[in-house]
């Protein structure tokens, strides 16, 4: 059959919506959802975060039924993001592999509470060194790879023994991967699960979190430019790819998110690894922003934001807008 006007038309499928739903492509739900979240240290404290309108750091014992809610609901993972106090921010960033730390703390509780569902921990030294880097800075500035990388195996090992069920590596050092997974494999976590963001990239998008972090001071306007990737760049991810499924990552990340879905899904069509998005904090503010402005309908633009991230072959998406959601998926 030639296909050309009249015999196709392409509005057909589109006509109503039973056949919409009968043709769509790609669907999402609340297991492929991770809600990223702020934790303080203390009791009985909820802090409203004002470059993130609707979000909120919470001490463990108010975060739980914060949880509790969202997992009843749905929710499948969270992932951890400290706030540590400038008394134990330092230039070693020792804190980062503290067994009484906040996050080894606040992931033994959450287990403890809730053991079904996925507790994702952030291995990067940010909120940690007095540089608000991701790594340990020298006295000229520079970012001692090799230096940072014992911290991160020895914070990675921290967060397994405290019931992490999967370590991610954001801080871009070279080699940190197979560190990781070295010291997991003679320490017998064998299960323990290594989501790497391989490709994260030097962004102007991540402003909201360091303010949520409470790092924006610490950096002083110094830029991550000599170990985040360059915007301009698709190979190089590849590369970054490559090396860390060699040393032993179980999954990627791709950071941010909306923008270099392009770089997604060339690496779906290369690799066969599962590959995760993140709808990083500026994106989440720029919706929330123009949505309270009434420039944009907030639930169609998020629900957008997801199915493109399917379709780009995301496995799934960290977005600080999952309660939402999860939400609008349960009044369906």
């Amino acid at each position: 059959m030639n296909k050309s006007y009249p015999n196709t038309r392409m509005r057909r499928n589109r006509s109503a919506r039973f056949i919409r739903n009968l043709v769509r492509e790609t669907s999402f739900s609340a297991d492929d959802l991770i809600y990223p979240i702020f934790i303080l240290p203390g009791k009985n404290k909820v802090e409203n975060i004002e470059s993130m309108p609707g979000r909120k750091r919470y001490s463990v014992d108010k975060l739980l039924p914060e949880i509790g809610r969202l997992h009843k609901n749905g929710l499948n993972a969270i992932a951890i993001f400290p706030v540590i106090g400038k008394n134990k921010k330092s230039k070693d960033a020792k804190e980062a592999y503290s067994s009484k730390g906040l996050v080894q703390s606040a992931i033994k509780i959450i287990k403890k509470e809730f053991p079904e569902l996925g507790v994702i921990s952030d291995i990067a030294l940010d909120p940690y060194t007095l540089s608000g880097h991701d790594g340990l800075v020298d006295k000229n500035g520079n970012i001692l790879n090799d230096q940072t990388v014992d911290i991160l195996k020895k914070q990675a090992l921290s967060h397994a023994e405290a019931g992490a069920d999967i370590v991610a590596p954001s801080d871009m050092m070279d080699g940190r991967v197979l560190a990781i997974r070295d010291i997991l494999e003679k320490n017998k976590f064998h299960n323990t699960k290594i989501l790497s963001y391989a490709a994260k990239y030097a962004s102007s998008l991540y402003g909201p979190f360091r303010n949520a972090v409470d790092s924006s001071d610490s950096l002083k306007g110094s830029s991550k430019d000599t170990y985040q990737m360059d915007c301009a760049n698709t190979k190089e991810a590849l590369l970054e790819i490559d090396l860390d499924i060699n040393e032993g990552a179980d999954m990627v990340i791709i950071k941010p998110g909306l923008p270099y879905l392009d770089i997604v899904a060339k690496i779906k069509d290369t690799f066969s690894i599962p590959v995760f998005s993140y709808h990083v904090s500026g994106e989440y503010s720029m919706i929330k922003c123009a949505a309270l402005k009434g420039f944009i309908d907030e639930k169609a633009a998020v629900l957008e934001a997801m199915h493109c991230f399917k379709r780009a072959g995301c496995n799934a998406v960290l977005t600080y807008y999952t309660p939402e959601i999860i939400k609008w998926l349960n009044e369906k």
